[in-house]
Parts: structure tokens; sequence; C-alpha cells
């Protein structure tokens, strides 16, 4: 099989997805890191369509690119313009890039409704706008649009649009499924018709409307196209475009086709979190290969099995995309998943094999209590230690209490008072914060301050309520999930109540200790309690 090209249009294609924006400091930032990673196509926008793509190009020539060739993307003539004249061919000559892709109308629909054209007319600017830009020294991609709706509504005429583009001396000819509704058994048998007749390479580009983007386009080159297009994490307009962090590993690891350089294919997770904190959208954890939950096993025969061999449940190593596995603690978990994640937090349970028991039993109470400590590791460890009695604890309560204050006009006003029992002594704080659990927990902070002042660089980065029983209105169950941060060490915890100051107390004192522990056993003012019962008093 000849080799694969890739081209991103994440950049382009990509930033036409909703939420989905991208500054032109953000797109250099982007081309970068995608021809780092072997990338040989990057598209990097439209630059006869806004001023934004016009500056990315221009700013783009200082990229000193080392696998990649930059593309800009535009359309054929207008058909009231000629060639030499159109705006839009020149601003794809203004681009200077060593590559346009160029797209024109294969639908006969399109062609008499969008660009209220004769046939022979469109036919005419394709050739037109091919051939110019050949002429130029450019390498051509030409997209076929809606090639595939078009095939199936008059193939004579879609395939003659092709036949326009090749004598214009297109370099790829790109098969695209814009409106995502084609299957790909018939998309690869059209792929195959099409490369019978065509003598010019063909490449793939896929909508994911039908959830099928990714099959689509294996299927293309499966049945001889050798150019993909794609977008990483599959962002695009609608429902995306075809997701080049699936379509990579399936065609290096599955189809034995390399693509990029197998040590950039360890950076393939990497890229796609990357990607996805620059366009500032949360990266969605069941993405398959590269999401956080792809490699993640929760139940107990499960985890059982991995231990032993990771081929059982896995069907490619994670490492091989820099991913990671992991093992999650919930109702369904038995001894082999406390087992593996006491040894990720480096908790050696071997001198309380006696204790896992105690240790599943609690866990499963807790969860069916409502407790969820996936993404709340920090809890999960110090339930861990304490169950098996094995626990430094560094401050009691000894109760809070918290006041709210609204004026007419005035913005609410909340005051924790906090009574802290550490290392022997009481401490009896006040403080205030623009919320009650603000105020708590500046309190907390300055009340372990003079005992602990590595406290003063934690900073809560996120605050989550979750209602456990909707029926339950203002009195239902409620799960407060925090995530902390300090310096590069992160973490997470977890309360549960009724009251969502208490939920909230349990997950940030959790939060607080965690940290402490996680500073060493020798932590000057640590003392053992044997039980932490936290009370609060809260003002109503």
């Amino acid at each position: 099989m000849e080799p694969i090209t890739i081209l991103d249009t994440t950049l382009r294609d990509g930033s036409q997805g909703e939420n989905i924006s991208f500054s032109v400091e953000d797109k250099l930032a982007i081309a970068l890191k995608l021809d780092e990673f072997g990338i040989h196509y990057i598209e990097g926008g439209w630059p006869g369509s806004n001023p934004k793509d016009i500056l990315f190009f221009k700013q783009a020539r200082e990229l000193e690119l080392k696998n990649a060739k930059l593309v800009a993307f535009g359309s054929v003539r207008n058909r009231k313009n000629q060639t030499e004249q159109d705006p839009n061919i020149q601003s794809l000559l203004q681009a200077e890039t060593p590559v346009v892709s160029l797209f024109g109308k294969s639908w006969l629909l399109h062609v008499k409704n969008a660009l209220n054209a004769l046939p022979e007319e469109n036919l005419e600017m394709i050739y037109d706008s091919v051939a110019f830009l050949n002429s130029q020294g450019r390498e051509v991609l030409y997209d076929a649009e809606h090639f595939f709706d078009g095939y199936e509504d008059n193939p004579e005429y879609a395939l003659a649009t092709l036949k326009a583009a090749e004598r214009g001396g297109a370099d790829t000819i790109i098969l695209c499924d814009t409106n995502g509704g084609t299957l790909p058994e018939r998309l690869g048998e059209v792929v195959k018709e099409i490369i019978g007749k065509l003598s010019t390479p063909v490449g793939i580009h896929t909508h994911n409307d039908s959830e099928l983007a990714v099959a689509n386009t294996l299927s293309a080159l499966n049945n001889g196209a050798i150019h993909v297009q794609g977008t990483f994490n599959g962002y695009g307009e609608r429902c995306g475009n075809a997701n080049l962090c699936s379509i990579i590993p399936n065609l290096q690891l599955k189809m034995g086709i390399q693509c990029v350089a197998p040590e950039q294919l360890t950076n393939l997770t990497y890229l796609s979190d990357y990607i996805a904190e620059i366009a500032n959208v949360s990266h969605r954890s069941d993405s398959a290969f590269v999401g956080r939950s792809a490699f993640a096993h929760k139940g107990g025969v499960h985890v059982h099995a991995v231990m032993k061999d990771s081929t059982t449940y896995e069907h490619i190593p994670p490492e091989s995309l820099g991913n990671n596995r992991r093992v999650l603690v919930s109702d369904l978990s038995g001894k082999s998943n406390i087992l593996y994640k006491a040894e990720e937090l480096n908790v050696d349970l071997e001198k309380h094999k006696d204790k896992l028991p105690k240790i599943v039993k609690m866990l499963k109470k807790k969860e069916h209590e409502g407790y969820a400590y996936e993404a709340a590791e920090g809890s999960l460890e110090l339930m861990i230690r304490q169950t098996a009695e094995e626990w430094i604890g560094y401050f009691e309560l000894g109760g809070f209490r918290i006041m709210m204050e609204k004026e007419p006009k005035g913005f609410p006003r909340s005051e924790a008072t906090i009574r802290l029992h550490v290392a022997g002594k009481t401490e009896h704080i006040a403080a205030e914060g623009n919320g009650p659990v603000a105020a708590l927990d500046n309190a907390l902070r300055k009340a372990l301050y003079n005992f602990y002042p590595e406290t003063d660089g934690i900073h809560l980065t996120d605050y989550k309520v979750r209602v456990l029983n909707q029926g339950g209105g203002t009195s239902a169950k409620v799960r407060v999930l925090i995530n902390f941060r300090a310096g590069e060490f992160v973490w997470g915890t977890v309360g549960v109540s009724e009251n969502i100051i208490e939920a909230s107390w349990q997950a940030l004192t959790d939060g607080y200790s965690y940290f402490l522990l996680k500073q060493g056993p020798n932590n000057r003012n640590g003392h053992s309690p044997d039980t932490i019962q936290p009370e609060a008093v809260v003002s109503k």
C-alpha cells in the first residue's frame, strides 16, 4: 500500500465547530505542535474569508516547519470572474503557501441552487481555478465538496467535476462526505469505482453526522485512498470532522500503515490534551485512545484480570499513545481494585492484608451513601488509611459558624468563625468570603497557617455540586467535589451530606489533610486522634 499522507484541518474546519475559536497566536502555536508531531499538511484557514486568517498566513511565513506543508484553503473562482482577477484566487496566492486546498461543487443541487450556475459553467470554474494555481507553482489539493451526495444523484456529472480538476493538474483529488450521511460500505464502493476512473491520487474528507467519520475514512483507505483529512479531537461544524486521534492509531497500530514516526505516536495523548486546552474546551474523558477513561478499569473482575495480563481488557498498550492505565474504585470494586489503587497511591497494604475486606466493605458503604472517588483520589487515600488504622490527623474541628448578610442593594457577605484544635492548641479564627464556602476555606486556611505555613500555597481550582436525590428538593443529599492545586501537585476530594456546607467542609478538610500527608510522614505538627468527627454549627 502506498504511504498515507495526513492533512490536519483543525485550524480551519475544526474552528467552525460550536464553541471553538482560535486566536492567531493559538493557531501558530498549534501549527508548530502539529508539525513536531509529524503531520504532513496543515490547513491554516481561508484567507479570502476573514482578516484573522490573512494575518495568520502572514505571520506563519516565519514558522520553521520541519515536517508539514502549510495549506491555504479557498473556493474555485466565481462564475462571473476571470480567474486571474478573482479575489478568492488572489487571496490564495497572497497567502504564499506551497499548497492550496481548493473546493468546488460536485452536486448539481448546489450548482443550480447555491451557485446559480449552469453545469458546464461549474466544470469550467473548476478547471480554470485548478489550472491557474497549478501554473503558479502551487501544489493543488482539490476538495470535491458533497461528492458522495452528488454521485448518488448524478454519477456522470459528479465524475465530470473530478475529471475537470484532473485536467487542470490537481495533485490530489479529495472526495468529501460533506453532510456526513454516507455509510461505510457504500462509501468504500464509490471510492474504489472513482479510483478506477482517475489517474490522480484520491483522498478522503468525512464528517461525523452519522457517527461514522472514522469508519468511513478507514473504509476509503481500505479501498485505495492515500490521503486523509481530519481534525484533532474531531472538532468541526455540526457533529464534527473525522477524528485524527482515532484515525492515526487505527492506521498505525491496527492496519500497520505508518503515517507518523513511531516515537511521535507516544505524544498523541499530549497533543490531543494540548489542543483542547488551547481551544478552552473540556477534553472528553471517554474519547477513544486519548481520553482519560480510555484505559480505565472499574469492575473487580476486569481489574483482577488486567493485573495479571493487561491484554485481557486492553486492545493496545496505553503507553503506545502516551496514555495511562487507571483503576477506578466504586461499589463495583473488589480486592484487586483496592490493591492496585493502593500501590498507585503509594499506600503499603501488605501489612494490612487482613483489613482488605474491611476496606472493600467501607468503600461499598461510602459509594452507597453517594461518595464517588474516581475524581477524588485524595479522599480515597485518606479513607483507605483511616480504615486500615494508618492515619495521621493534622487538626480537629471544635466547631464553626457561618453568617450571611445581605443588604437591599448590596452584595451578599459571608463570614465564617471556626474553632480548630491543632497540635494541642485551639485556634479561634474568623474570615470573610464572597460565599459561605469561600469564607469557610479562608478561615480554615488562617487557622492552619501558623502551624502549617505551606498550606498558604493551596488553591481551589474547581468546585462542583451534584444533587443525588433530585426528588428531595432543597433537602436533597448533595455531593461536593473540590479540585486543588499547589504548584504542580493537583488532587481532588469529595464530601456528601444533606447539608451543602457540611459536604463542602468534608471535601475541604480532606483536601488540606491530603496535602499535609503528601508533605511527608514527619510533618512536625502532625498528631493522631483516634477519630475525627467533624461537627458544624450553621446559622440559619
